[in-house]
Formats: C-alpha cells, structure tokens, sequence
C-alpha cells in the first residue's frame, strides 16, 4: 500500500499586517470618545447613606457637589470630617464664595437651575451638614441634594 507523505518543503503564508494601524487607531478614538474623566480628586471618604426612594438627577451639568467626611488621609488631617469643595479643604465661610463661582460658571439661563449635591459620609455628624445647609441658605441656594446609595435603610443602623 502507497503511503501519502506530507511536503514539508512548502511554508505558511505571512499574515497580512496592512490594516492593523488602522483598527488600533479605530479603536484608540473610540476609548478616547467614550471615556470621562474624572474632574475632582476626593480627599475625604464617602460612603453614602442608604435610601429606598431613590431618584437620578437629570442635568449633571447644572450640579455643584460638596463632600463632608472624614479625610483618606487621616495622619496628615486627622480623623475629624472636613468639607471639600473642588480639590480643597474649605472651612464653611467658604461656601458662599463657592456658589458664588459655580454660579459664574454657567449660562445666565441656567444659573436658576443650579443644583447643590451634598455627598456626605454617613458617619458624619448632623451639626456639619446643619453649617453647610445655613450657609447655602444665607447665599440663596435652596435647591439642595443629598446624594445616596440605593439600598435598605436598615443597613444604616
């Protein structure tokens, strides 16, 4: 009987490479497009409250935030909570200044539509996040938000 026997004279073709800085470009701008980032570097940890009537805002353009907690950091600042506003430690006092800037920031059209998110620790005590509301009060920010996880508030105890 005949055997069959393979050539072993003939190679494999070359993989045909010509497209490839295309799809690597394709791909580039799309990570480009899609991706955000970030625009505030939190110095102090948020571990938000839970809550069972949760709502999503509607324009996060038109948002401020303010964080209350204690700092990640705590060697350097210490354990008490802190109020950061944009990427710094601020006292109370500088709240108006704040909203002041924010309100600058935007459109004449939108500045009635400016929304103040308090993202604050759960852990923080009730007589900072008072301050911050009296504060917002006296600059005539009165659309306030306190931003939550969704989750049971039984786990809050």
């Amino acid at each position: 009987m005949a055997r069959f026997k393979k050539d072993t004279s003939k190679s494999a073709p070359g993989i045909n490479t010509s497209s490839l800085p295309d799809i690597i470009f394709m791909l580039l701008f799309f990570f480009m497009v899609t991706t955000t980032m970030r625009e505030v570097t939190l110095k102090v940890r948020i571990l938000p409250p839970g809550a069972t009537e949760v709502q999503k805002l509607e324009k996060k353009s038109l948002v401020s935030y303010i964080y209350i907690g204690p700092p990640i950091q705590s060697r350097i600042y210490g354990t008490e909570s802190r109020i950061q506003l944009n990427d710094s430690f601020r006292t109370v006092d500088d709240i108006g200044e704040f909203i002041y800037a924010e309100r600058e920031a935007r459109d004449e059209a939108d500045r009635q539509l400016l929304t103040t998110s308090l993202k604050v620790d759960k852990e923080v005590k009730i007589g900072v996040v008072t301050d911050v509301k009296q504060e917002l009060r006296k600059v005539g920010a009165f659309k306030i938000n306190y931003s939550t996880r969704k989750g049971a508030i039984a786990e809050n105890r």
